[in-house]
């Protein structure tokens, strides 16, 4: 049986029977068609040979089991770093943290989730709804206008401003406190300034506002109007020196000369050029970007799903007229 099997073989490679060649004939032929194949690959590749089909790739990768997804990169909107500064870490060197600020940015969208934090600068009338357990419903709902904004992280907070029954009140809330219920913005604009804290100097109908206003709606897309009324103050004396900052929403003073004179000789004017300086308050820009790449995803689903609850809450069945 065994014989019978081995001239089969031999009939199959095409060796007569009595015609068997030795070890080193089929050696040398193999080794014969090895060079030959590789001569040809090599000439292969220096012509125009065409390159693999993607569809064959894919059927490749489909057979054995991995498909490959082609990478999606996150179109990050520029004006990110604007309507979400608390995502930025503080740019002081001494605290800096890298692990701790990833894990506030995921407690920040974890809280994102609860509550609607809506896009809201300094200037825009506004009105927080937060948890009071001696209040007689539980909660109160203050209604100002913001006159400043501070802080990073889990530390971001703002400041409202109103006058209720001829007194100055303001209410500082810490952005992402859980006592926090609702935050509205009832009027979404801008001033010419980054802070309004000359409100406190000037007479009461700049922080006058109703307790019941209403939402005023901008069209979706428009950008965000910018208020250019300008402030006049009470007579001095003042809680700063207003006349040693550059305000841009303060009318005229009407100081003597020996005021400006004076703000002048404090004033540095070369500041706004040392480069260094404005790198140790800032965040580089390949920094910003890697932080909203991380988030943007996330926070464009929240919106996304807050839009469409709204929706479903303005929709109105209709109903058969019998």
């Amino acid at each position: 049986m065994l014989l019978r099997n081995v001239n089969f073989h031999r009939f199959q490679c095409g060796f007569a029977p009595g015609n068997i060649p030795n070890f080193c004939t089929v050696l040398e032929h193999a080794l014969l068609i090895n060079i030959f194949l590789t001569v040809l690959y090599v000439s292969r590749s220096y012509s125009n040979s065409p390159l693999p089909d993607v569809q064959q790739l894919s059927s490749d990768e489909s057979v054995s089991g991995k498909q490959v997804k082609p990478e999606r990169k996150s179109v990050v909107p520029s004006n990110s770093r604007f309507i979400y500064p608390e995502f930025l870490p503080d740019p002081k060197i001494e605290w800096r943290n890298s692990l701790r600020e990833k894990l506030e940015r995921m407690d920040m969208i974890q809280r994102r989730k609860h509550i609607d934090i809506p896009e809201f600068y300094v200037g825009s009338i506004m009105a927080v709804s937060s948890s009071n357990q001696h209040a007689p419903n539980k909660a109160t709902r203050f209604v100002g206008i913001c006159i400043q904004r501070l802080g990073c992280g889990l530390r971001a907070n703002f400041t409202l401003r109103n006058v209720i029954k001829h007194v100055g009140t303001e209410m500082k809330y810490q952005l992402y406190d859980p006592t926090i219920q609702k935050i509205e913005v009832l009027r979404l604009e801008k001033r010419l300034d980054d802070e309004l804290l000359y409100l406190r100097d000037a007479p009461n109908e700049y922080s006058t506002f109703d307790e019941n206003m209403e939402v005023e709606y901008l069209p979706e897309g428009a950008p965000v109007p910018v208020n250019p009324e300008m402030v006049k103050l009470k007579p001095r004396p003042w809680r700063a020196r207003w006349e040693r900052k550059d305000m841009k929403g303060l009318a005229d003073l009407g100081l003597e000369d020996r005021f400006y004179e004076r703000a002048k000789e404090l004033a540095t004017p070369w500041e706004k050029y040392d480069l260094m300086k404005q790198y140790r308050k800032t965040i580089p820009e390949e920094e910003q970007k890697e932080i909203f790449a991380e988030v943007y995803s996330e926070l464009h689903e929240v919106e996304v799903m807050r839009k469409k609850l709204k929706r479903k809450k303005v929709f109105i069945k209709p109903t058969k007229n019998v």
